[in-house]
């Protein structure tokens, strides 16, 4: 029998800072595709988060005068009301201080302990970062830390350790098999290459007394897992791991939606994580690049920086889901700017496709008094649209459907409804209005994972036979004062 569950996640952002543009095109993504597989009648588990432990939470939280879990609840808060801003239909939302997540982490930890032992450290550290460097980089680096111009501090204590090294030839046997497929292919490259170079065992506590913020090492209340280690396991223990019948049900993952700034964590240490579980690995791992602004790195001491509420205050959500799901390329860093996104709103959501459903629904109310008659059957050739969505080309899926939409107002130009109305011919305007009504449903389908408010609003002009005219346009002209929808 097959399976019909179909589980998708994206990354739990750190609650160090706000949610910006990259974490809202993360979470329309991974939507597009839950979205998606519900159409296909899925049972669909989509599990979205926030990441709240570790040194650098406590250090922000003790600045602003709170405690650190304050911090993590105003913070979080932010992700979450974004999510929904944003018209996305998670199942879950973990939050790593979640108690059940505490809990099941120490079983994680448990289920790994063959892999664990414990080992004095010395190396160079940067609470920044949460992360080690070695003594190359530090020399290279000069001894600051670029990322946060602070010095690196010479840690030098005994930690717990995972021995990674052991999972280097079954992660890319995995990878090479495709039974852990990472799209793209530059991304899946980077990590053979890195596979190819032999992984090192890996530091996973740190002090409590260093880092008291986080989870106790099971057994070992002086340790404090590493932030990142078991940020990791929020994929499994948002199912209810070991025990719950989500658990069983939904693991593996479907599709894991991740940036490429964390390959390393997701395509190396949590593949071999699982393998020394006994669990199975996700079977898509995909991996997005980075948003740019007017061609330069999105950054606040560049002055520029776009919050994802200025965009949807101005333009609304589905407009924002359009763009990011199409003008930002799925497999490689796209760009932002005011007017690359106001020509995509006028030109393509409002002159293309708004007008083609307001050129449609005014004649059938014109020339048949609102009554379409039967509507044919959609016949176009999805095959290039569902090949995209399998591979994560969100980009080349809404390609598809653009060339409907302009295909439909191709036809409408070339047919000219208003000239058959002159000759009296009602069966063949009838046929005409009926296609292009048929058209513009299969459209809304389409339409449907990327922009599911546009979709279900065209549906509801045209799928009961008769036309429910739209109060207003669909996509009202920016160049002019909007009108309320």
């Amino acid at each position: 029998m097959a399976n019909n569950n179909y589980y998708v996640t994206t990354s739990i952002p750190y609650v160090n800072g706000e949610p910006h543009l990259g974490h809202a095109m993360e979470f329309v993504m991974a939507d597009s595709l839950a979205r998606y597989a519900r159409q296909q009648g899925k049972d669909v588990m989509f599990s979205i988060g926030t990441d709240e432990h570790g040194g650098k939470i406590a250090e922000k939280a003790a600045e602003q005068g709170l405690k650190p879990k304050e911090l993590a609840d105003k913070m979080s808060a932010l992700f979450s009301g974004l999510a929904k801003d944003l018209d996305v239909s998670n199942t879950r939302f973990i939050r790593t201080t979640d108690a059940g997540h505490e809990q099941r982490a120490a079983l994680v930890w448990q289920a790994i302990s063959k892999d664990i032992y414990k080992s004095k450290y010395t190396g160079w550290y940067c609470t920044g970062d949460e992360a080690f460097f070695t003594e190359t980089e530090v020399k290279e680096l000069g001894g600051t830390c670029p990322n946060h111009n602070r010095p690196f501090e010479k840690i030098e204590e005994e930690n717990y350790f995972f021995k990674l090294s052991a999972y280097t030839e079954p992660v890319k046997q995995a990878i090479e098999s495709g039974e852990f497929e990472i799209v793209p292919q530059t991304r899946r490259n980077e990590i053979l290459s890195l596979l190819n170079d032999g992984l090192q065992d890996i530091s996973i506590s740190r002090p409590a007394d260093k880092i008291g913020w986080g989870i106790p090492v099971p057994g070992d209340p002086k340790q404090t897992m590493y932030v990142w280690l078991e940020a990791l396991m929020n994929y499994i223990t948002v199912l209810g791991y070991p025990e719950h019948a989500d658990f069983k049900h939904f693991w593996p993952a479907d599709v894991q939606v991740i940036g490429k700034d964390i390959v390393r964590f997701h395509a190396a240490i949590w593949p071999a994580m699982l393998l020394s579980a006994g669990l199975e690995l996700p079977k898509q791992l995909y991996v997005h690049s980075f948003i740019n602004i007017d061609g330069k790195k999105m950054s606040k001491s560049l002055g520029n920086y776009v919050n994802p509420q200025e965009i949807l205050d101005k333009y609304g959500v589905d407009p924002f889901r359009y763009y990011f799901l199409r003008h930002i390329p799925s497999y490689e860093d796209g760009d932002f700017s005011w007017p690359a996104f106001e020509a995509a709103y006028n030109n393509e959501l409002a002159n293309e496709l708004g007008n083609a459903v307001q050129r449609t629904a005014a004649m059938i109310l014109k020339y048949q008094k609102g009554l379409i008659g039967d509507i044919p059957e959609a016949t176009h050739d999805i095959d290039g649209y569902q090949q995209a969505m399998k591979a994560c080309r969100f980009d080349r899926a809404l390609d598809e459907v653009w060339e409907q939409v302009r295909g439909i107002n191709q036809y409408i130009d070339e047919t000219k409804p208003w000239e058959i109305a002159k000759t009296g011919d009602e069966d063949h305007l009838r046929e005409v209005l009926a296609y292009q009504a048929g058209a513009l449903v299969e459209i809304a389908d389409l339409l449907e994972p990327f922009m599911p408010g546009t979709a279900t609003r065209i549906r509801n002009v045209f799928s009961e036979g008769i036309i429910r005219p739209i109060e207003g346009t669909l996509f009202p002209k920016h160049d002019q004062p909007s009108q309320p929808a």
